[in-house]
């Protein structure tokens, strides 16, 4: 159980690594950045003008910390928190600002690939690895308006074509280590004035831990994953793009047995997952650019299968959509833009001792629109709305409004977003083996946003200070039967960032989130921190090396039935030498101080591990 003294004990380490950080900003030089992100409006837009939170992780920071797994990223940013039954390969959960991934909408190259199998349609984030991606968007609050249903707590945008340099580009990475661990990844890039390719070949694989805490038994994971992308300009106002995925995964886990409430070992049990999907369209711009045109189309095919449990079996499902998005700009300060999608989902449910094998669909079509106005130099405002109509529930509307507003004599900005969302039954609650109910309605959602970003010493510094509020309705949960549960699940908390980029040698960032967040009930929502902090640190003391640390604290937790988890103090660290401009060593660390903890009760974590790898980039 947790004690005060263990919670001061990681206060004080953590306020330790803060103050030893802020000892180091005498140095600052001028910085100026404003980076271009599009998730908050489907188009490439400056960070500066956006009136919603987003953060962003480039492929410099990817290759810093050097993590396998795409979702390990996400971690040290504020209001997002992850939980794990086990190492690797494990199915975890991500919450953003407290809601449940079942909430977040996530895309890979443009590409929704949710499980339209699972309980309720959502992502499983441990079979995304880090080869090959070059752009993660984090973009929080209810974006429904622009994203559809899943989209209330935010979108996890990842991207693997960003950055592409002229020429053609062989790029190459391994890693081993603890835990039987072995990784790698091969990349090819080509690219010209008018195209651009990225192809990425991705292997994983790790003997693991035990997933049970109290077992023995190591659960392993196994991990292939490819993937490509490409963009060609015919003309400057025509040009097509596409991508394919296709992972294939395999992971061993522990599970409760009949009557019991922990985990124990299960030396049977694996999950095993294969993913196809792609996306094409097109650009098209007319009138002189004034009016752009995207168009496209996407599949996702997903076959999964569990054994060893007592209740296996094996899930089929397929996700088509095609979509249209357009913007033309009215004037010098005003664009309007649009768009509409159709989506059709299937998934095919085993069959099981009281049921025959389901084979159910149904499909959602919606239209959008919004208005961008700029009528002052440094106010940014948006307003869109969004109406969708379903198979199986009818129609739906939502709206979304944001602004942004920057004050130039003194590097402030004001930031606020307001909105609502919804989140469409799963084919599994609709028509599944179990309590099935075809008459649900969507939950829905309320959420608004207000902060303040300040910028120090020319950008050098940034500091951004945000609440955030979010109320979801019309819940669907499960008695005896999926129905709507009356009530409402708050969320709402306080986000602090601070980003300091000094010189060419010194990065240093601190996030920290205060998040309350309780059910219908007013019971508080299990595996949310209340309080997290992250830290992170890159030195680079002399040409050819660099130092970076990595530190997150997870303080007062509860998990289900009112379980208190123990708080914990995670401490990763990296050092890399690059012998040329393009090869790299390195050694990491996990876990420096050891720590022994949980994130789901009954389950481990892993302990300190060492692991060593190379990074090369040549050219022929």
């Amino acid at each position: 159980m947790r004690s005060n003294r263990h919670r001061n004990s990681i206060l004080s380490s953590t306020t330790a690594l803060i103050l030893g950080f802020s000892t180091l900003t005498a140095q600052a030089e001028d910085f100026e950045l404003d980076t271009l992100v599009i998730t908050p409006s489907r188009t490439p837009t400056e960070a500066s003008k956006v009136g919603s939170t987003v953060e962003v992780i480039r492929r410099e920071e990817i290759e810093e910390q050097s993590l396998p797994l795409a979702v390990e990223y996400l971690d040290l940013l504020p209001g997002v928190s992850l939980s794990s039954p086990g190492g690797a390969g494990a199915e975890g959960s991500l919450s953003i600002r407290g809601a449940p991934r079942r909430y977040v909408k996530t895309l890979y190259n443009g590409i929704d690939i949710s499980d339209p199998t699972s309980t309720q349609v959502q992502t499983s984030y441990q079979y995304l690895l880090s080869g090959g991606l070059q752009n993660i968007e984090v973009l929080k609050g209810s974006q429904s308006t622009l994203y559809g249903s899943d989209a209330i707590a935010g979108v996890i945008s990842l991207s693997t074509l960003d950055d592409v340099e002229p020429g053609i580009t062989h790029i190459l990475h391994g890693e081993g280590g603890s835990h039987g661990t072995f990784g790698g990844s091969y990349g090819f890039r080509a690219g010209s004035e008018q195209s651009k390719l990225s192809i990425n070949a991705t292997g994983f694989r790790t003997d693991g831990i035990s997933a049970a805490a109290s077992g023995t038994e190591r659960d392993g994971y196994e991990n292939i994953t490819f993937d490509a992308n490409a963009e060609h300009a015919f003309s400057e106002v025509f040009s097509v793009f596409g991508s394919a995925l296709y992972i294939d995964a395999e992971a061993e886990f522990d599970n409760q047995g009949f009557g019991t409430l922990l985990p124990s070992d299960n030396p049977t049990a694996t999950n095993h997952s294969r993913q196809r999907a792609g996306r094409a369209g097109f650009n098209l711009d007319l009138m002189d650019g004034r009016f752009r045109n995207t168009v496209s189309v996407q599949a996702f095919d997903l076959e999964r299968s569990i054994t060893g449990t007592g209740f296996d079996g094996s899930y089929n499902a397929r996700r088509y959509k095609a979509d249209y998005q357009g913007a033309f700009d009215v004037n010098e300060w005003l664009v309007v833009q649009g768009g509409a999608d159709y989506e059709r989902q299937n998934a095919v449910f085993p069959a099981g001792l009281f049921n025959p094998e389901i084979d159910s669909s149904f499909w959602i079509a919606g239209v959008w629109g919004e208005a961008i106005a700029t009528p002052l130099e440094n106010l940014t405002l948006t307003a869109g709305v969004r109406q969708d109509e379903h198979s199986e529930f009818g129609g739906h509307t939502t709206y979304r409004a944001t602004a942004s507003y920057l004050f130039n004599e003194t590097g402030t900005r004001l930031h606020s977003s307001v909105g609502t969302g919804f989140r469409a039954p799963s084919l599994n609650e609709l028509f599944g083996p179990f309590g099935a109910n075809p008459n649900l309605r969507p939950e829905t959602s309320f959420g608004f946003d207000i902060g303040v970003e300040q910028r120090f010493w020319n950008g050098a510094v940034v500091a951004d200070l945000t609440y955030f509020q979010l109320e979801i309705d019309d819940l669907i949960g499960y008695t005896t039967h999926y129905e709507q549960i009356a009530g409402t699940s708050r969320q709402r908390g306080v986000e602090a960032s601070l980003r300091y980029a000094a010189t060419d040698w010194l990065i240093l960032t601190g996030a920290y989130t205060y998040t309350h967040s309780v059910d219908q009930n007013d019971v508080r929502l299990t595996r949310v921190p209340r309080h997290e902090i992250g830290l992170t640190a890159s030195v680079k003391p002399a040409e050819k090396w660099t130092i970076s640390a990595s530190a997150r604290a997870a303080m007062d937790t509860v998990d289900t039935g009112g379980f208190e988890l123990d708080d914990y103090l995670l401490v990763n660290a990296r050092v890399a030498y690059k012998p040329t401009e393009d090869t790299e060593l390195y050694v990491r660390a996990e876990n420096l101080l050891d720590q022994d903890y949980q994130t789901v009760r009954g389950y481990n974590t892993p302990g300190f591990g060492v692991f060593a790898g190379f990074r090369a980039k040549f050219a022929p």
